[in-house]
């Protein structure tokens, strides 16, 4: 399942979309982003209470619609049946799938294959061993939207390096003026959520964090 044949080396900026956050400039913030360059959308599984599982497929496969324009993967968080009914590029896993050769089996066609880390690398040692296709680390600073998440330790980005040779994301609070504290991280792109949603001018924000990248 290697991504290089499906959308080539998974980098750059990852926005995280999330449902709940869909409001009247909702869809012209993330086509706006989608024109600043981002590499990659998510979904994260955080639907309106009471929202039907057909009008959350109708979502995604908007949003992919949107996507397939600039030829940029969508991906879902968790909820890996949407492969089978929606457009989908790939699933980003919030934990270990322990079915996931089962899982394979079911979707029965390619599809990237993420997941979230924090300081244990197990995690690390488990998707390099399962041929994944990119590992994000949550969360390197604190932040609203990854309350759940550890703070994740430089060490620790530094000895996953040292595992594999996937793709390496980090998210949680990044901001491009904080980016200059990654330096010295082996990392391959950034995944952002209110960073960019949030903003005024989401094609110019993602601009920013690009260039932040390029320097790293």
């Amino acid at each position: 399942m290697a991504i290089k044949n499906i959308h080539g080396k998974l980098e750059g900026v990852c926005l995280v979309v999330d449902p709940c956050m869909a409001q009247k400039k909702f869809l012209d913030k993330v086509r706006q982003a989608l024109k600043g360059g981002i590499s990659i959308v998510q979904v994260w599984n955080h639907w309106p209470e009471g929202m039907a599982q057909y009008d959350r497929e109708q979502f995604v496969a908007y949003i992919c619609d949107m996507a397939s324009t600039y030829e940029i993967p969508v991906l879902i968080n968790d909820v890996w049946e949407m492969l089978k009914t929606t457009p989908l590029a790939g699933v980003h896993f919030g934990h270990i799938p322990e079915q996931f050769d089962q899982i394979k089996e079911e979707v029965s066609r390619d599809f990237i294959a993420g997941i979230t880390c924090g300081n244990k690398l197990e995690v690390i040692k488990w998707a390099d061993k399962h041929n994944f296709d990119y590992a994000s680390f949550c969360a390197m600073f604190p932040s609203p939207s990854v309350d759940s998440c550890e703070i994740v330790e430089a060490k620790t980005v530094h000895k996953a390096r040292e595992i594999t040779g996937m793709p390496l994301f980090v998210s949680g609070g990044i901001s491009p003026e904080r980016m200059k504290e990654l330096n010295g991280l082996d990392i391959d792109g950034i995944a952002v959520i209110s960073g960019i949603m949030k903003d005024e001018d989401p094609k110019a924000r993602v601009q920013q964090y690009r260039e932040q990248l390029e320097k790293h």
